[in-house]
């Protein structure tokens, strides 16, 4: 399978698994699951056509450069690991975070940031990531990126809790400004 049907097939996933399965006509157990056959089924069978094989969804799910999309121990059930804007509970234990993780975010929402911090907007958490990288592909999606670094330790300490995914996403409720190390203004930008 080439990437161009790699990626397409990925993106309806994300559509279907974190935001919209009524798309295809799923539903989504209470911990964001669906058997793998009813999904190929409604993917085939929906007014989106989507004819995916088992062999072409596993490649999908192994190959995800970021790790989205997990199957159960059995390879019966697939969920999305995170990002979800449905309600679900992905049933994970809170975790004691590393002292610092990343956020990537655009340049454009510094200002609001600085004000108000990091929400979760509409999905359920905040995400977070150790690799910096990682976290600077996710903030230039939407314009130039930002890397912001979380105190996150000391969030913990202060009552915060955090949670990390199979695919190593840290996810918080919000993370307030004052726990929030902003880059250094660009020197362009001064007067």
């Amino acid at each position: 399978m080439n990437e161009k049907s790699k990626k397409r097939i990925s993106k309806f996933l994300s559509l279907v698994l974190r935001h919209q399965p009524e798309t295809i006509g799923i539903e989504l157990d209470p911990n964001g699951w669906v058997e793998v056959e009813t999904l190929l089924t409604a993917m085939e069978n929906s007014k989106h056509r989507q004819n995916v094989s088992l062999a072409q969804l596993e490649e999908v799910v192994s190959s995800n450069d970021k790790q989205r999309f997990e199957f159960d121990d059995a390879r019966h059930r697939i969920r999305a690991r995170q990002g979800h804007s449905v309600e679900i509970d992905l049933g994970l234990s809170p975790s004691v975070p590393p002292e610092y993780l990343m956020h990537g975010s655009s340049a454009d929402s510094i200002p609001l940031i600085r004000q108000s911090g990091l929400k979760k907007m509409n999905r359920h958490d905040v995400h977070l990531h150790v690799d910096d990288s990682l976290a600077v592909d996710v903030g230039g999606r939407h314009g130039k990126p930002v890397l912001l670094k979380i105190r996150a330790r000391e969030m913990h300490e202060k009552g915060y809790q955090f949670f990390v995914t199979a695919n190593d996403v840290w996810l918080t409720d919000n993370v307030p400004p004052e726990f929030i190390q902003f880059p250094e203004p660009d020197s362009a930008r001064k007067p």
